[in-house]
């Protein structure tokens, strides 16, 4: 039974909810116990509220994952859990995610909600529509980037977020939805508008334009950040545009992945299993923080 909860709440996706940490990075308080920890609570809070989500649509999906080539394996669509245990399941995660988010305080707890709320809405809604099934999920990683950053306003409510972070990570995870939806759509071939009915709305044609699109607009929206007037005045420095050729090299690969070894149905998973793309996510982090927490301290 436990084996099965925990593959119900899909712990390797939790590197999703990394990207909380960008606010604590970026506004140079990474080392500084106070925020970590903080910030550590508020990943704890979303990794919960999004296994809620995860149990949450595997019950709502439940007759459509049994014709899943993949998703028919899970617990509850294979019957090795009940969906009264699922449901179970499912507010005890919705609980522990909410307790840890009421305990960061008043700035944290309406992200929490607004994220419950938009995954929600997706899982009996939007998932249905064309385009804003990828949308919402895309949302859904600009609240994670704020909730970083509302996390750590009880200490420093003038803490805030850079624009140009929130439409890099906008468009990344347009980038990371829309290839996702390709490759659901070549797994499933003539079923896919059976498991999704969305899914008979894209064709492989369309998917490559609004990939090439998000994928120019991530790149040119950090290579933006990383020069602009109010980065280099912050960190005092023009260095974090070395980090750029990481970026560009990770988004190249990932969508090598994607046409050539017909991956990028898991985000998450490739993550974990794909050397290349780790090791320059690990060089990105490294350069980024060799950048801000080696120069002078920033502007106040």
């Amino acid at each position: 039974m436990l084996k099965n909860l925990l593959i119900e709440a899909r712990p390797w996706q939790y590197t999703k909810n990394l990207i909380l940490f960008a606010g604590l990075v970026f506004a140079h308080h990474l080392l500084e116990p106070g925020y970590l920890v903080r910030s550590l609570i508020a990943f704890a809070s979303f990794c919960l509220l999004s296994s809620f989500i995860y149990v949450l649509n595997d019950l709502v999906d439940l007759e459509r994952d049994r014709r899943h080539p993949r998703k028919k394996n899970r617990p509850l669509a294979s019957g090795h859990m009940s969906r009264r245990i699922g449901i179970a399941w499912c507010l005890t995660l919705l609980v522990g995610g909410m307790g840890l988010a009421i305990g960061l305080g008043h700035f944290f707890i309406p992200v929490a909600i607004i994220f419950v709320l938009l995954n929600a809405l997706y899982s009996f809604v939007l998932k249905e529509m064309v385009i804003l099934d990828v949308m919402a999920i895309a949302l859904s990683f600009e609240v994670r980037a704020i909730a970083g950053i509302e996390a750590l306003k009880e200490l420093d409510p003038t803490i805030t977020i850079s624009p140009w972070l929130l439409v890099c990570t906008l468009f990344l995870a347009l980038f990371l939805g829309f290839g996702k939806r390709r490759h659901e759509l070549n797994l499933l071939a003539e079923d896919a508008g059976d498991h999704r009915p969305t899914l008979a709305e894209y064709s492989e044609r369309y998917l490559d334009t609004l990939i090439s699109i998000v994928t120019a607009g991530a790149m040119l929206a950090y290579a933006i950040y990383t020069v602009s007037p109010e980065t280099v005045s912050k960190f005092h420095t023009t260095n974090l545009v070395y980090s750029i050729p990481f970026v560009v090299y990770g988004v190249f690969r990932y969508l090598y992945l994607i046409y050539e070894r017909k991956s990028g149905g898991s985000p998450s998973e490739i993550l974990l299993t794909d050397l290349p793309l780790a090791l320059t996510i690990a060089g990105w982090v490294g350069s980024v923080f060799w950048v801000i927490y080696r120069g002078a301290p920033p502007l106040r």
